[in-house]
């Protein structure tokens, strides 16, 4: 018995001093002042740490970043550190022990510190989130709709849940913070009717609570800037909580509701006067020129002269400066001062690629409208865009690091770019090839998806570093990596294990794509020639159809077109390319409304080159033009030819013609393609090529052209397609020499 009260009592004592031990640690790391002693903490006390411990350490550091101005933030250093590596495998092995409150919190905390979406951690919390979704509280899963959100899960099904949750809750909802948030998160995937009751919601919130923090009425205009719905009667009562907090609001606030409100077709002469009057008080001691830029092209003529010569005045930082003219640019009829000018040209050469493209976008547009008023103007414009094309050549040649090069170019588009630093760019990422590795080629694929450049030992490069590191790219990257050799119509060396090796990544992941993005990637490998039945069987089903309509309803139109205009021409390629699926073609009505509503295409070209046809086949009735063959392809021009050459009438066949001269008719092609021709007969597809079929600089043709030749040449055609840089050539100058060219190219004669 002694010996059991003896072992009774160490115990006891043992289980006291190691809850004394834990709460005193839990103490110790809430009192932390900065994320060393976070750090050190966490590496003394590795065994003894709990997932309570966990969290509120990952907390912690989010709340001591959180403290610092946003330029002063060094999440960097953290996420590279090698106790938060510590801490995050620790989460994740503990997740399952955490409370619900702490799976959201960590969440949002590592988020907040700027940790990758698709990071392990983050995968794993959202996993578990999901699961405990009903039973989270209303703080908690406004919160965790936040870190969706934040995530760009915008469509997908958890937050379809979670808007199903809101909805069955609403009338339980009496904090206007936590509306707030669900109506930014949840507003891609919501019905009509629930949208209604959320305003109705909203408005009877902001009603009743006598304090509203301005930031929350800021997410309200969002949520109707989102869902692109102008209800005055509740952007009029956030308005009051923004003129009732006047004196809490900044500049970057102002600048915001200022750029809602113009969305929101909506304008108050009050909170002019109010953003006019902070503009006066700040400009001398805060400047933030881009943000000031803005409002003064939003106040307009209520900008009074001592804010526009602060302007003229202002800071020569190069970042200040591009900013400043790139907004200026925007102004309606803005008359050019000569300071301006002479700004530019000072700052020049120490300003990034992405500054230069401002100030030359500027320029360029200046002076096409003439708004350069004084004496030798042009002449002066001249010689600073050439200065500036000299910067950007500098800028580029001293490049040494091909992660910085990415970076900076990222953000420089337009004309500009294209024109004159588009060649130089590609040069030297091609001597910073060996820089390339499997942490950058996703930005490297879309710089050259930017420029629409085939550069092979660039290609070649990231197929070779994709294979090699392929368990390191996130399956969504691979996408867009494929999506560029699929569009440049290139195969690289060892092609067949480049895309295979994709593919089994890609499939082997299906559940990291929202339902359209499947879509979109199953239409990027039909480009390239690839049909991986387990993708192909996962679209082409009925439950998965009906979830993509389901989610068609809530995507942006322009989104939602190009997946529909994407799984019309995967159906197509299916049914051609691959009947073994036994794939019906259900898009017979979609190409119809679409051919329906699209406008004529007879234009010149067209015309002069059919009277050609017809010069060369011996009358109209011998060459059709703007054909829609089975399938729903448009070709330019066809006609047959029989065994020896000679063209078939149309009118012989019983098919009618087009009036060239008039609308662009379509024809009813359901039986058309399935009437055989003559014995030796040959139907011919004229084809003509322009620029955007060919990669830049290259005589090489791009994915969708090569594509559709596949497909007519299945359909029974033979395809002759005319390259923009052949017929528009010195060679063919004159009618005959046109003539002849069609001749032998429909004819066949080398």
């Amino acid at each position: 018995m002694f010996c059991l009260r003896q072992v009774c009592l160490f115990t006891l004592r043992h289980y006291q001093a190691r809850t004394l031990s834990s709460d005193l640690l839990l103490s110790q790391i809430n009192s932390c002042t900065n994320e060393d002693e976070v750090f050190s903490l966490v590496g003394r006390n590795k065994a003894r740490l709990s997932e309570k411990h966990v969290g509120i350490a990952l907390n912690v550091l989010w709340q001591l970043q959180k403290k610092r101005p946003l330029l002063l933030r060094t999440s960097d250093y953290i996420r590279n550190h090698s106790q938060f590596l510590t801490l995050c495998i620790l989460a994740e092995n503990k997740v399952e022990h955490m409370e619900d409150e702490a799976i959201v919190d960590t969440l949002y905390s590592i988020l907040r510190l700027n940790v990758e979406d698709h990071d392990s951690l983050a995968e794993v919390l959202v996993t578990e989130a999901w699961k405990r979704l009903e039973r989270l509280s209303l703080p908690a899963l406004s919160k965790f709709a936040l870190c969706l959100h934040k995530q760009r899960r915008h469509f997908s099904p958890i937050i379809g849940q979670v808007a199903h949750i809101v909805d069955m809750k609403l009338d339980s909802i009496q904090d206007i913070r936590i509306l707030s948030v669900l109506m930014i998160s949840i507003s891609d995937v919501i019905s009509q009717s629930f949208r209604d009751r959320l305003l109705n919601k909203a408005e009877q919130l902001l009603e009743e609570e006598d304090e509203v923090h301005f930031n929350y009425a800021k997410r309200i205009l969002q949520f109707l800037q989102n869902v692109k719905l102008r209800y005055h009667p509740l952007v009029e009562k956030c308005n009051r909580i923004f003129l009732k907090s006047a004196s809490r609001l900044d500049i970057h606030s102002i600048s915001l509701i200022f750029g809602l409100y113009e969305q929101l077709g909506f304008d108050n002469a009050e909170f002019r006067l109010v953003a006019k009057q902070l503009l006066s008080e700040t400009i001398d001691d805060y400047y933030d020129p881009e943000m000031f830029a803005k409002l003064f092209f939003t106040l307009g003529p209520m900008a009074g002269s001592n804010i526009r010569e602060s302007f003229l005045k202002s800071s020569v930082i190069p970042a200040d400066t591009a900013a400043i003219i790139r907004v200026l640019a925007m102004l309606p009829s803005f008359q050019v001062e000569e300071i301006i000018i002479n700004k530019a040209a000072a700052v020049l050469p120490q300003c990034r690629l992405h500054q230069l493209n401002c100030i030359a976008t500027a320029l360029v547009k200046w002076n096409h409208y003439d708004q350069l008023y004084w004496q030798n103007s042009s002449e002066l414009c001249v010689k600073l865009l050439q200065k500036l094309n000299d910067c950007g050549f500098q800028r580029l040649q001293k490049a040494n690091n091909l992660n910085l090069l990415l970076e900076e170019i990222t953000h420089v588009n337009g004309q500009w770019f294209e024109e004159v630093l588009s060649e130089e760019t590609m040069a030297m990422c091609q001597r910073l090839i060996d820089q390339i590795t499997w942490a950058n080629v996703l930005q490297l694929s879309f710089l050259l998806m930017k420029t629409n450049h085939r550069c092979p030992s660039l290609l070649d490069r990231i197929a070779s570093v994709t294979v090699e590191n392929i368990d390191k790219i996130h399956p969504f990257e691979i996408y867009f990596i494929l999506f560029l050799f699929s569009a440049l119509n290139y195969d690289p060396p060892a092609s067949e294990e480049f895309f295979e090796s994709c593919i089994q990544h890609l499939t082997s992941n299906l559940s990291s794509f929202e339902t359209h993005h499947l879509v979109l990637l199953g239409h990027v490998l039909a480009v390239a020639g690839y049909f991986p039945p387990v993708l192909i069987k996962r679209i082409f089903n009925v439950s998965f159809l009906s979830k993509l309509d389901a989610q068609l309803e809530v995507l942006p139109d322009t989104l939602k077109q190009r997946v529909r205009s994407r799984l019309m021409k995967l159906n197509r390629a299916v049914c051609l390319e691959c009947p073994e699926f036994h794939i019906p073609w259900f898009h017979e009505r979609y190409c119809q409304r679409v051919f329906h509503y699209s406008s004529s295409r007879i234009n010149p070209l067209r015309q002069h080159v059919h009277r050609m046809l017809t010069e060369i086949l011996g009358g109209s009735h011998y060459a059709r033009i703007s054909v829609l063959t089975p399938y729903y392809y448009e070709i330019d021009f066809e006609c047959v030819l029989d065994e020896n050459k000679k063209p078939l009438s149309y009118m012989a066949q019983n098919i009618p013609l087009d009036d060239v001269e008039g609308i662009h008719l379509r024809h009813d092609i359901k039986g058309e393609g399935k009437k055989a021709l003559p014995s030796g007969a040959q139907r011919i597809a004229l084809e003509f090529l322009d620029s955007k079929a060919f990669s830049k600089d290259s005589r090489h043709l791009k994915g969708e052209p090569a594509v559709k030749k596949r497909h007519l040449e299945m359909l029974g055609y033979r395809v002759v397609q005319i390259p923009h840089f052949e017929w528009n050539s010195m060679v063919l100058s004159t009618k005959g020499e046109q003539l002849e060219y069609l001749r032998r190219h429909l004819y066949g004669i080398q």
